[in-house]
């Protein structure tokens, strides 16, 4: 899908992608001011004209993320880690030196056509789907970028990794944000960088989390494109043409961390590093089964089954996980996916229960039974059985994987 764009088109997509990105130059102070004067606009909270309030935080919405640089800088430093495979990180570095998508974000006149058609539900939900994902890939792009700048000193190789990581997921968050200016609204990035709440994780558990968000977005986008592909019918936006190019981008970051991974065994061999590869798991695959289902509408506009293709992603997701960790979740266990149908049910109703307009306490107490059950299946999920696996090279390319989409 990679195609020859003139010189100027890629200039000119470089220049949206910076200003996408770019920090506004208004001040704190008065950014906060505008913040507070929301107004509506096609159903959506403004800060002020064009640029859409960020959606709440949850505790399944997108995070940013920070952690232990010093200890990060240490654990790849090449003068206390001499078992670091560089042979294996510099042919990655190689490998995204080649920028294969540079020539590939560049926009035409087709989106905002198809921006003016898309209406009512189908609009609302999918300015939503922009805003989700745009959010989480500049979470991305802060995480690495400030990886790349720390880790300069101890490992320029790996350093020069994330910042081109770091250029990848700036890219896809620009070229989101530029879909959403396409409905008239768009994301103040600079504001949410300094606004938005950082969760803390040790530098061990940021490679799990980031491992299996890369390699789940590249299951999501293929299994999106390929569906698509043979149901063009139901593409009614030219953003999902680019998914194919687009995921390879996720399934490289997620072979980063493979490689890192692979000279790590303390990370993944030992019964309390089981546990927590299993926990992280479980985490990324309820997290997105709820958010998923929550907005099933989206998913039905595309002529998806919402159930059956998160089922596929995490069956496929769980399939790269296992190639590198020593236990995963038991995802053909036919009670697996019985246990996370019910952790929709219970949250679907703690969702009717919120728009039920109850007092506060009120609500509270009557979520409460139900966010008991949850907590119960989730740990049930965790001590079911998990599967053996192990952490073996990467000798099937994930081309030849069965697929349902």
């Amino acid at each position: 899908m990679m195609m020859q764009r003139s010189a100027r088109g890629v200039a000119a997509s470089r220049r949206s992608e910076r200003a996408a990105i770019a920090r506004p130059s208004v001040s704190r102070r008065s950014v906060r001011v505008n913040a507070s004067a929301s107004t509506e606009a096609g159903g959506f909270k403004t800060m002020r004209e064009g640029v859409k309030v960020a959606g709440d935080e949850t505790v399944l919405t997108p995070r940013f993320y920070t952690t232990d640089f010093d200890e990060m800088e240490q654990l790849f430093s090449l003068e206390k880690n001499p078992d670091l495979n560089m042979a294996e990180i510099d042919a990655v570095l190689a490998e995204f030196k080649q920028d294969y998508n540079q020539r590939h974000f560049v926009r035409n006149e087709t989106f905002k056509v198809a921006a003016e058609k898309i209406s009512g539900e189908t609009r609302r939900i999918f300015i939503e789907f922009l805003e989700r994902s745009c959010t989480a890939e500049f979470s991305g792009f802060l995480l690495y970028k400030e990886l790349g700048r720390r880790m300069k000193t101890s490992n320029p190789a790996v350093a020069e990794v994330f910042t081109l990581m770091s250029r990848d997921e700036a890219r896809h968050a620009g070229f989101l944000n530029k879909a959403m200016s396409d409905f008239n609204l768009a994301l103040d990035l600079g504001f949410l960088t300094k606004n938005r709440k950082y969760t803390f994780f040790k530098p061990k558990f940021i490679i799990y989390a980031t491992y299996l968000s890369e390699k789940i977005g590249y299951w999501r986008y293929i299994s999106i494109y390929r569906h698509l592909q043979r149901n063009p019918d139901n593409q009614f936006y030219p953003l999902f043409e680019y998914f194919e190019n687009w995921c390879q981008d996720e399934d490289r970051h997620g072979d980063f961390f493979t490689a890192i991974l692979k000279t790590k065994p303390q990370y993944l061999d030992d019964w309390v590093s089981k546990l927590w590869t299993r926990f992280f798991c479980l985490s990324v695959y309820i997290t997105m089964y709820l958010n998923d289902h929550q907005r099933g509408a989206f998913y039905s506009s595309l002529g998806l089954n919402t159930t059956q293709f998160n089922q596929h992603v995490i069956i496929e997701t769980n399939k790269s996980a296992a190639r590198v960790f020593t236990t995963v979740p038991d995802v053909d266990n036919p009670a697996f996916f019985k246990k996370m149908d019910y952790l929709v049910w219970c949250n679907d109703k703690i969702s009717e229960i919120g728009r039920m307009g109850l007092p506060a306490p009120i609500a509270t107490l009557a979520k409460l039974p139900l966010l008991e059950r949850m907590v119960a299946e989730i740990f049930q999920l965790f001590v079911m059985t998990p599967q053996q696996a192990g952490s073996v090279d990467l000798v099937e390319s994930q081309e030849k994987a069965a697929m349902v989409y």
